[in-house]
């Protein structure tokens, strides 16, 4: 996937209209999150297929484990390269650990990590990242 020219401002545009919706399973969540996210740089939707798809994240991870994946960081990273979290630049994907020690997909903004969780749009340290993909 290329990433657009206009990119910064349609990601800008994405993780505000993002800050505003209620957090919801297979509507949004942390992977549906990153989706948009790619979405808004390049134009396409990787996780289009997910979307209404579950209602809670054993029924999420039961689909992505039909597909032969341990979780949704693996079905993410059979699709984008994998970097160095250090190396992350804006409009990357990054791992954090989420609620109950479960890995959390999150998008670099700088030295933070724009992360969805139940309460909303937070923003992490880099330097909590575990794993980071190339957009």
């Amino acid at each position: 996937m290329t990433r657009l020219p206009d990119w910064r401002p349609r990601l800008v545009s994405f993780v505000a209209e993002a800050a505003r919706r209620p957090f919801a399973w297979g509507q949004h969540d942390c992977g549906l999150f990153v989706g948009g996210a790619v979405e808004a740089m390049t134009g396409e939707d990787p996780a289009a297929g997910w979307r209404g798809r579950y209602t809670s994240f054993e029924r999420g991870l039961l689909l992505v484990r039909r597909e032969g994946f341990e979780d949704h960081v693996g079905w993410y990273a059979a699709r984008f390269p994998e970097i160095p979290p250090l190396m992350a630049q804006v409009g990357d994907i990054a791992v954090v650990e989420g609620d109950g020690g479960r890995p959390a997909l999150g998008i670099v903004q700088g030295e933070g990590i724009y992360v969805l969780q139940p309460g909303g749009l937070a923003v992490l340290p880099l330097t909590l990242a575990r794993r980071a993909f190339r957009v």
